[in-house]
């Protein structure tokens, strides 16, 4: 058996044919008879003596089971080719199996969730295919103070390794204050916000920060700098992860030019800054005067999400913050503690109770310094990351608000057409002919209005739509979804 094995040549595969006209011949056993679960009725296929196994009775010919006339399209069918390569390929080649689309529609029901899953694999081929994946390193270290009162600065060292054709040397050094990290994200929130794109913010200003370091010494200001250090480099790590940010001259200025220009509107007290505050309050107040009509559930649904990961965070935030604040008040009190049992221990005439309780104001100092460092931690490892992606979430509920607003421009267009439509009636009414001509001029103006806002629409819903698709499996935002890998498929 095993050394004939291997000349045998593998079964053709059943032709198919249509169920409503075609039938099945008798076969020798009777009981191999019944409708195939694929296409109604086929033909009864040659098989030979490649085929092992023990067979059912109610098995067809083709290698799937039947159980008491109920069909199941998984059970088991095992077929053993030939160990012929030569004659496994020739059969390879001339068998085209055909499905018909009932089969078709059978996996489409079994599967539904293989569609999403193929969207995000065919946004990835997209990236490697438009030249999205690159080596690009960037590291913000070395903050020092520059200066001395309140007129001090701090600047920053941006050091950029890459392998990338558009900048012009692979290692780069610049100086960067924070007002020109905050002057970037101005320029491309300026540039690139209306089209749909995802802008990562930047750290927060800190008043109360930068106070102590320009009045305080170096060492009161330590924490802070660290902190602020390194929020700036996952700042421009997630605008480096963008391909489309990183393309913008802006950026590739950033990280290779010696001297900006001074960012002069971000300065919290300055005019800019004041009607920045205008701006966000009248935006506001038009979020909940206006309803959209969504016509895409997905984008609805992908604003829930959104809005829910952000409320939920910004609760956990603030129970982390209340968490680092009693562990650095426990870490205060373990202190004193520790210092009133020293004391007691050294006033203690009796020895072995003075060295008991010298001992536990060793133990005690240790808890204490465990204490501190648990609250550092938990802040710098957890509530700083949480920050972060409260502001990141932010700035992905921005992008659908710029949406709405292109809706909103794209419906104020129409009603506005509307109306000159209107008066060009009435004035077709009232035989009006030296105004029609210019009613006409209008209409013909506000229609093309109307066809330009709707592309836009259009055009900041595909983007939006790509890139919180990339957002969800960027590595840079993965606290908050996780990253979808092809190996789920």
């Amino acid at each position: 058996m095993a050394a004939g094995s291997a000349g045998r040549i593998s079964p053709q595969f059943p032709e198919i044919e249509d169920s409503r006209t075609g039938s099945c011949p008798a076969e020798e056993d009777s009981d191999n008879e019944g409708e195939d679960i694929f296409t109604g009725n086929a033909k009864s296929p040659q098989l030979n003596k490649g085929i092992t196994g023990p067979v059912n009775k109610s098995s067809k010919s083709n290698g799937l089971f039947l159980e008491e006339e109920e069909q199941d399209m998984f059970k088991e069918a095992t077929v053993e080719l030939s160990l012929d390569n030569s004659e496994n390929d020739r059969k390879k080649d001339s068998v085209k199996p055909s499905v018909s689309a009932s089969s078709v529609a059978t996996s489409a029901n079994l599967f539904p969730q293989k569609q999403t899953v193929k969207d995000y694999e065919e946004l990835e081929e997209e990236e490697e295919a438009g030249g999205d994946q690159f080596e690009l390193n960037i590291k913000v270290t070395d903050p020092k103070k520059i200066g001395d009162g309140m007129n001090a600065y701090v600047v920053y060292t941006v050091s950029t390794q890459t392998e990338l054709q558009m900048f012009r040397h692979k290692q780069m050094m610049v100086k960067r204050r924070f007002s020109d990290f905050l002057g970037l994200y101005e320029k491309l929130m300026e540039k690139h916000a209306s089209a749909g794109l995802i802008i990562p913010p930047p750290p927060e200003k800190s008043i109360l920060g930068m106070t102590k370091v320009k009045v305080g010494k170096d060492d009161s200001s330590a924490e802070f700098l660290e902190r602020r250090r390194a929020s700036l480099e996952r700042y421009l790590n997630r605008v480096a992860s963008n391909p489309t940010l990183l393309q913008d001259p802006d950026v590739r200025e950033f990280l290779e030019k010696e001297e900006l220009p001074r960012a002069v509107s971000t300065q919290t007290l300055s005019g800019a800054g004041f009607l920045k505050m205008i701006n966000r309050a009248t935006e506001a107040v038009n979020k909940m005067t206006i309803k959209m009509n969504e016509s895409d559930i997905w984008f609805e649904e992908k604003l829930q999400e959104v809005e829910c990961e952000e409320q939920q965070l910004r609760k956990l935030h603030a129970a982390v913050d209340a968490l680092v604040s009693h562990r650095r008040e426990l870490s205060t009190n373990t202190a004193l503690f520790a210092k009133s049992v020293a004391m007691l221990g050294s006033a203690e005439d009796n020895t072995a109770l003075s060295r008991a309780l010298s001992q536990l104001a060793d133990l005690e100092e240790k808890i204490e310094q465990l204490n501190q460092e648990q609250a550092n931690n938990d802040f710098f490892l957890l509530a700083e990351h949480l920050g972060d992606y409260i502001r990141l979430l932010s700035a992905v509920r921005e992008a659908f608000d710029n949406r709405m607003k292109s809706w909103q421009r794209w419906q104020d267009s129409q009603a506005t057409l509307q109306k000159k439509r209107e008066n060009e009636a009435r004035l077709l009414w009232a035989n009006k002919p030296d105004k029609l001509h210019q009613a006409k001029e209008e209409i013909s103006e506000w229609e093309s209005k109307v066809g330009q806002c709707e592309r836009d629409f259009e055009r900041i819903s595909s983007t939006l739509r790509k890139e919180v698709m990339r957002f969800e499996v960027s590595p840079f935002c993965n606290i908050t979804y996780r990253r979808k890998r092809r190996s789920v498929i």
